[in-house]
């Protein structure tokens, strides 16, 4: 296949026509809320080399979450010169895309410095001022107008929590920048966002994908003070030149406008046509299906809604809370004799084959997150727990409570705006023998599974290589930098046993909410 920017041609094995023995690449940065990965590709979709650095949260009071924003652009330019450097001396890089943590905040000045830390979406000190707009019914129109139901941590709270605490700082402030408009910046020196990381700041319009100055004003900030929107895919500029000689970039390096990591996340595995559903499960679990239309009152109310970053698509999602977290808990409690993180795991892993479906009657209600308050449900554990129950089974417990979550949102989410007809399943919870199974047999929905660590940047190395003109589509670009998967079937037995305790589940969590 023969691909072409201005000046070159460009064939599939990755070698310009006009720069013989150049190999040429594209590449996708990740911008994650603890770490950032960059992942460099040639044009047949090989992956010549990665790096991942680290940097870190601060909590200045309980609650809080920030970040300095030095760290994060720090670690992006040494994962950006580790990984050119990997990828050898021949590398001509033609252009890079950013998939993002959304929902960070970064005070700057009019210049884009930041006067202050980024809050990050963790953050939790706008809890009273939230639980303030829900007892004034501020969340109807929020919804209506942002697609989005009031969160803690975004931007909207955290804006008017700043107007209300610290007027000094929000009078100082130039600009309201996302993470990815931040990292976007040092790039380019622009002021561009895309829809999906503007639209979880719960400051955009979701019918017209612009700033809504009705929003803005309640948060007490100006449309002005926020960065372009520009859909995802689409150029921004070249790389400054200092960047370049910091890092090892081309000169030429095109960026091409990202995206939400999550919304990246689903770019790397095709889950682009409404019908199809991801799956993340970390410590968290996030569940998104993809839609074809905008219309906020055909959503139902505990799902957001969110630009994905293809043309003519959008996102519903809900967060599960912390259902990750719930057996990373039982495993610290209750295999401490086994060492180590991945030995605790590994021999829990062990003793699950002593159990079988339903646990013999235990049931578990998450403590992390959940049906009630996704945000951090308080009151959960396990309910039938007998004598005989063994530590195996409270883990197993743990894994079935999960999946049963899963259901009960997947069945909130098949509206008449939505169907299922596909199922991915991404995160550390594919690492288990057990959990894909179970949850392919308590939702009743076959399962594709990868445990690739790269998908965000895959997904963001996508949207470069089609954005800049190596691929004629996201759809072929897709098709070149394909994920190993591994798929479950639900098993007929097994579904059976679990759709009895499906219906104890829900009257169980019923009473505890």
């Amino acid at each position: 296949m023969r691909c072409s920017l201005p000046g070159k041609v460009y064939f599939a094995g990755g070698m310009s026509l006009y720069n013989f023995g150049v190999q040429d690449a594209i590449i996708g940065l990740d911008i994650g809320t603890t770490n950032a990965k960059a992942a460099i590709f040639n044009l047949a979709g090989v992956e010549l080399a990665s790096s991942e650095a680290f940097y870190g949260l601060s909590a200045p009071q309980p609650g809080w979450a920030e970040q300095n924003p030095a760290d994060v652009w720090h670690a992006v330019t040494r994962v950006l010169r580790a990984a050119i450097q990997a990828a050898g001396e021949s590398l001509h890089t033609i252009a890079l895309a950013v998939a993002s943590q959304s929902g960070s905040l970064v005070p700057a000045d009019r210049d884009g410095v930041p006067i202050y830390p980024s809050i990050t979406w963790m953050d939790g000190r706008t809890e009273s001022l939230v639980q303030e707009w829900m007892a004034e019914d501020f969340q109807s129109r929020v919804r209506a107008i942002s697609g989005w139901n009031i969160h803690p941590g975004l931007p909207l709270a955290t804006i008017a929590w700043l107007r209300r605490n610290n007027p000094a700082l929000h009078a100082a402030v130039g600009r309201w920048l996302c993470m990815n408009d931040y990292i976007v910046h040092q790039l380019t020196g622009q002021f561009i966002t895309n829809p999906s990381n503007a639209g979880v700041t719960q400051l955009m319009d979701a019918a017209s994908a612009t700033w809504s100055a009705e929003l803005c004003e309640m948060a007490g900030a100006h449309p002005a003070q926020f960065s372009a929107i520009q859909p995802s895919g689409t150029s921004i500029g070249l790389v400054v030149s200092e960047v370049c000689r910091e890092t090892g970039l081309s000169p030429d390096t095109l960026v091409i406008n990202g995206g939400h990591d999550q919304s990246c996340t689903a770019m790397a595995l095709g889950v682009l046509e409404p019908g199809q559903v991801l799956l993340a499960s970390g410590t968290s679990w996030v569940v998104t299906g993809v839609v074809g239309g905008a219309i906020v009152s055909d959503i139902p109310a505990e799902l957001d809604l969110n630009f994905h970053v293809v043309p003519n698509r959008w996102t519903i999602s809900q967060s599960l809370g912390g259902l990750g977290a719930s057996l990373e808990w039982l495993v610290r409690e209750c295999w401490q004799e086994t060492g180590d993180r991945d030995n605790r795991f590994a021999a829990m892993d062990t003793e699950l084959a002593s159990t079988s479906p339903g646990c013999s009657g235990l049931i578990f209600a998450p403590v992390a997150g959940g049906h009630a308050a996704p945000a951090g449900m308080q009151r959960g554990g396990f309910v039938n727990l007998q004598l005989g129950h063994t530590r195996a089974h409270m883990a197993r417990a743990v894994l079935e409570g999960a999946a049963y979550e899963l259901r009960l949102a997947l069945e909130r989410m098949q509206t008449d705006a939505m169907r299922i007809d596909s199922l991915w399943m991404v995160g550390g919870a594919t690492r288990s023998t057990y959990w894909p199974a179970i949850v392919a047999d308590i939702t009743g929905y076959p399962l594709r599974v990868t445990q690739s660590s790269q998908l965000p940047a895959v997904g963001a190395a996508i949207l470069a290589g089609a954005g800049a003109g190596v691929y004629a589509t996201v759809n072929e670009a897709q098709q070149r930098i394909r994920q190993p998967e591994q798929s479950y079937l639900p098993d007929r037995s097994n579904r059976r046993c679990y759709n009895n305790h499906y219906a104890e589940y829900c009257r169980m969590v019923h009473l505890l909410a």
